[in-house]
């Protein structure tokens, strides 16, 4: 089968086609021929070598895949050929990651696509959408707490933005001029200017500081003024936090969500009852998965670029 992957760590020019042999299920797992997969910001950590990994090369990134099962290993009961599901991959583990033609997925780690909802849509749904439920498990914020939310305007701060307002929770969410219409549309109660004087602002809405924040986007030490003192903030890179005003610093892993079927069926109603709004920036052939690795990391996109075969 062909994958997307790199023999040796490098920049988006490493990114390259392959074929390897095509896997197929085993006990406890189905194979989904993979019509879409999401690029996503951890896929640059898996193409330049950031993880550690005794797997053999071609190195092959992506979290996020939808498709259609096409084989049903035993002792796998409520799953047939022909359903279409999105899964979440784990790269450079067993059944490595999502840039593949066939996909081997243990049950637990895919759900069905939400209805009306397109297969590359589906595709933007389960890593941010878990890593989303993650960081809202870990704030343990109670309806009418509040929560700031930084990077509002893309993808993952999208999802944490939409889901907390399902759970009654005041939102804060931040958004430069060009992204406020979007991140308005989202339903936060309040939103202020990205970037210097984020804190400030939360403050001036809440003058002992938010009770949580969401940090998407990995402004760390410029923004943890806005958490009140014995508040929660979740990193989504691993930082341990400063130590600052008994603040609880909490790493958002979404790895430790593999097979965590009911979020993932969580997030399928979600998107079905129009709480979670899919957002695909772009669909590009998977043999252009270097061209959007590129502009992934020149910054500004808008929902995630999601490759097809």
């Amino acid at each position: 089968m062909k994958v997307v992957g790199v023999e040796t760590f490098g920049g988006p020019e490493a990114l390259a086609v392959h074929e390897v042999p095509e896997p197929h299920a085993g006990p406890g797992t189905v194979r989904i021929r993979v019509q879409a997969f999401a690029v996503n910001p951890t896929d640059t950590g898996v193409r330049e070598g950031q993880r550690e990994t005794d797997t053999a090369p071609p190195y092959v990134p992506g979290m996020d895949a939808a498709g259609v099962v096409d084989e049903v290993g035993p002792d796998v009961d409520g799953w047939q050929v022909g359903d279409q599901v999105m899964a979440m991959a784990l790269p450079l583990s067993e059944h490595g990651g999502a840039y593949v033609e066939h996909l081997v997925a243990p049950v637990g780690s895919f759900t069905r696509i939400p209805a009306g909802t397109s297969i590359e849509e589906a595709a933007t749904v389960p890593m941010n959408g878990l890593t989303a439920l993650q960081i809202l498990a870990r704030a343990s914020l109670s309806p009418g707490d509040t929560l700031a939310v930084t990077g509002a305007a893309g993808l993952l701060g999208n999802y944490v933005v939409q889901l907390a307002k399902q759970r009654g929770i005041t939102v804060i969410a931040d958004a430069a001029p060009k992204d406020e219409e979007l991140v308005r549309s989202l339903g936060p109660d309040h939103v202020v200017p990205r970037g210097d004087g984020f804190a400030a602002a939360v403050r001036g809405i809440v003058p002992d500081g938010a009770d949580a924040l969401a940090d998407a986007a990995v402004q760390r030490e410029e923004v943890v003024d806005a958490v009140r003192d014995g508040g929660v903030f979740a990193d989504v890179r691993g930082w341990e936090g400063n130590g600052a005003r008994g603040i609880r610093f909490e790493r958002v892993m979404v790895f430790g969500e593999y097979t965590s079927f009911d979020l993932l069926e969580e997030l399928r109603q979600a998107v079905e009852d129009g709480v979670l709004t899919p957002r695909v920036a772009e669909v590009l052939p998977a043999s252009r998965a270097a061209e959007a690795h590129e502009r992934l990391a020149a910054g500004g996109t808008r929902g995630r670029f999601v490759l097809t075969w």
